[in-house]
């Protein structure tokens, strides 16, 4: 009941008039109006002296006065339900810094966004990633930014064509591409490579606080794509990255979202599933032969110089730098050993791949 409706009832039994009550209560008949009509708030004041003309205490009147504001704002309790799970369901403010949906505030507009870049008929649905033909798969494992992430690489893998892959050359793929771990520049030409191989190979720039390495998928059972994110920009772990991937279409797994990939972040082995293992044992012998890291490690372990590495690296035709990333992962030497060996290759890589991010935001009908 509102403070006016009750007001009314106690005038009747009291058989008042608005001006009498104004006249008892030294108020205004305005005033009395106005709470009659529920278009002013019941004062502190006015609460004290309601109270004294009707027998009654000052909390009750402006208790009922709360109870009635409060009856008002819950009908807009279900609007503002519905912005938190818009708000909950995706890292918006970030998602529209980057142009993936629509800059608006308009709840409305942000829910259809939201679905049609999840892929979604409604928020309530969990979004489930599409793999090869009428197939899905979860990421209930991913934050909200890794997740965006995902369907961002699978929108831009989408957008254009490649020759047909055949899973009869993937072996040829990688020799190919471990003739181009030798050089950082040489990084420029992995998209063109991977095209020739009928690989879809993205880049984008992970959202903050998404620790993500890289993703390999099908958008469909012929159509293989790896996007990589290269949020640490250093040689060997953008070629320990792509080689992981590369390992993944190589086996056909259906999914598989790297978040670990880095040598300081990398997990152990024991703690991996299969796929994840046979990724990490593939992508590191097919940069380094297994007996030749070996036998490198018996020879000159636990003293690495850095003549030596070189030497090495020269012998076997590869980077230096990603020597280094193999020995910091078998921990034959710290992270922060022989930094000045770790090149930035992000500049190479994006120059030449479709890439989002750094600055550089794109449409994907525009490619």
């Amino acid at each position: 009941m509102s403070p006016g409706d009750r007001l009314r009832e106690l005038l009747t039994e009291k058989r008042w008039t608005q001006e009498e009550l104004a006249q008892i209560t030294g108020r205004s008949r305005q005033q009395i109006i106005d709470i009659l009509n529920n278009q002013r708030g019941i004062s502190p004041e006015m609460a004290v002296a309601l109270a004294a003309a009707f027998k009654t205490t000052p909390d009750y009147w402006m208790n009922l006065d709360s109870s009635h504001r409060l009856s008002k704002i819950q009908e807009n309790i279900g609007e503002v339900e519905r912005r938190v799970k818009v708000f909950e369901f995706a890292p918006i403010k970030d998602m529209q810094r980057r142009g993936w949906i629509k800059n608006t505030k308009n709840v409305t507009e942000l829910q259809e966004e939201l679905e049609r870049f999840f892929r979604v008929s409604s928020l309530d649905e969990k979004p489930v990633f599409p793999v090869a033909t009428r197939r899905t798969a979860p990421l209930d494992d991913l934050t909200q930014p890794q997740r965006a992430w995902c369907f961002r690489a699978r929108e831009l893998a989408e957008a254009f064509q490649v020759p047909t892959f055949d899973a009869r050359r993937i072996g040829e793929l990688k020799r190919k591409l471990r003739t181009l771990a030798a050089y950082p520049a040489e990084a420029s030409k992995v998209s063109d490579l991977m095209r020739n191989f009928g690989i879809r190979f993205v880049v984008v720039e992970p959202l903050p606080g998404a620790k993500i390495d890289g993703a390999a998928f099908w958008i469909d059972d012929d159509a293989p794509v790896i996007a990589v994110s290269l949020r640490f920009d250093r040689i060997d772990y953008f070629w320990f990255t792509l080689m992981h991937e590369v390992t993944h279409i190589e086996n056909r797994d259906s999914l598989s979202v790297d978040t670990d990939l880095s040598v300081e972040e990398r997990e152990q082995p024991l703690m991996k599933d299969e796929a994840e293992r046979r990724a990490d044992l593939g992508a590191a012998a097919a940069l380094i032969p297994p007996e030749e890291i070996d036998s490198f490690i018996r020879r000159f372990g636990p003293m690495y110089a850095r003549p030596t590495i070189i030497q090495f690296a020269h012998r076997i035709k590869i980077h230096p730098g990603i020597i280094v990333g193999q020995l910091q992962h078998r921990a034959e030497m710290g992270f922060g050993a022989n930094r000045g060996m770790l090149p930035k290759i992000r500049e190479h890589v994006v120059s030449t791949a479709l890439a989002d991010g750094w600055g550089t935001d794109i449409s994907p009908g525009s490619v």
